[in-house]
């Protein structure tokens, strides 16, 4: 498919889906901008929004990949100043958070650019709560809590994975009880969501399989949450499609376009599917094991899934739904399949997780906001079973 094909409804073609997804009505991104190549129209779509000076929040990493210095030029080129904070870490912390706001404050901007992964993404939301509306992080934690205005956001994701570009929130976790925070308003989401495909090409192949197992465990969760309906239904079957066909070609071919645009289309929808429901046990699992052992998020919530598939089937509508996407195959073998396939079919007992932790870890899942989504009600002992199936 020519480069200048790769566009939502051609990626999308054969999947029977409202006209709605195709153009991401339901996602909190007020204006959406697909497409390979897209990068150099940063500064047109910043100056648009009438900004003069912007933070760009991202990674070393990102920087070394050169595309931040080509944001900076397409900034510059639109009479947009730049200033970047690339101190990012991955799971961002209120420490953070913490640095980037004082590094904004004494810039003086007037927008927030997020280039990156999710972390970036997340970091710049949260920069965005706090320096406008000042406080602490946890004092936003929950939904709609800034009483004031927010700095325009551009989100540009580099990887395809959290879907954050199409959400109202930023994950930022604690740095002294380590609980991860919700922290959702409409005013924080991207003015501008800019999703260039090839920006993800040179994601490194471990960067590849952790972004794109997390981001299929947001369409399958999405898909049966107890918070689901039409919209994100329609938005969670497409992601799944969409990741499902993707991911083993970009880690068989690395420099295929039209894999990676699927990726990160399937990762914006699945992003949307969120916004408009919720997760569930998966998720809820996956952060004791980060917090307790620094287990990768996608390796955290990979190991998980096919356990919380398998225990959601106790739920009939669930399990038809996971039968339908499936397609006559098993859904859980089906993810395995792209678990081996990335190299991350590891049980709990590989990761190095002891088994007499199992009681605390899901103490603790079970207090886990997503937990209460589940389309099966839990409570620690039911999710200490899970635990023990995964290890």
């Amino acid at each position: 498919m020519p480069e200048e094909l790769l566009t939502i409804e051609s990626l999308c073609g054969g999947m029977d889906l409202p006209g709605w997804v195709l153009d991401f009505r339901h996602s909190a991104s007020a204006r959406t901008v697909f497409g390979s190549g897209r990068l150099p129209e940063l500064g047109e779509e910043v100056r648009r929004l009438g900004a003069l000076r912007a933070l760009v929040v991202t990674d070393l990493g990102i920087v070394a990949a050169g595309f931040v210095q080509r944001a900076c030029d397409s900034l510059a080129a639109a009479g947009v100043a730049a200033v970047v904070f690339d101190e990012v870490r991955e799971n961002p912390t209120t420490e953070d958070v913490d640095r980037c706001v004082a590094f904004a404050r004494e810039s003086g901007v007037d927008l927030i650019v997020g280039l990156g992964g999710g972390s970036s993404l997340d970091t710049a939301k949260g920069c965005n709560f706090l320096l406008t509306n000042g406080g602490a992080m946890r004092d936003y934690w929950g939904v709609g809590k800034a009483t004031k205005p927010m700095l325009p956001f551009v989100a540009v994701p580099t990887t395809s994975g959290t879907g954050s570009e199409c959400q109202s929130f930023a994950l930022i976790a604690d740095a002294e009880t380590h609980a991860k925070m919700a922290c959702g308003d409409e005013k924080c989401a991207a003015a501008v969501c800019l999703l260039d495909p090839e920006l993800t090409v040179t994601m490194p192949t471990a960067v590849t399989a952790h972004t794109g197992i997390d981001a299929i465990a947001h369409a399958l969760e999405t898909a049966v949450c107890n918070k689901r309906g039409e919209i994100s239904s329609a938005y969670s079957r497409a992601a799944w499609r969409l990741l499902d066909a993707g991911l083993g070609r970009v880690l068989e071919d690395p420099g295929d376009l039209v894999a990676r645009a699927r990726m990160q289309l399937g990762a914006a929808f699945a992003g949307t599917a969120i916004e408009n429901s919720m997760l569930g046990i998966a998720h809820s699992c996956a952060n004791p094991l980060t917090a307790h052992y620094g287990v990768v998020h996608g390796q955290a919530v990979g190991t998980m899934l096919p356990h919380a598939i398998a225990f959601n089937r106790g739920d009939a509508d669930a399990a038809a739904v996971y039968d339908s996407l499936g397609g006559g195959e098993d859904l859980a073998e089906r993810v395995r399949s792209h678990l081996r396939a990335c190299g991350m079919d590891l049980s709990l007992e590989a990761l190095g997780v002891h088994e007499a932790m199992i009681p605390t870890l899901a103490e603790e899942a079970a207090g886990q906001w997503t937990a209460r989504f589940n389309p099966v009600p839990v409570d620690a002992a039911a999710l200490g079973q899970v635990y023990r199936a995964a290890w």
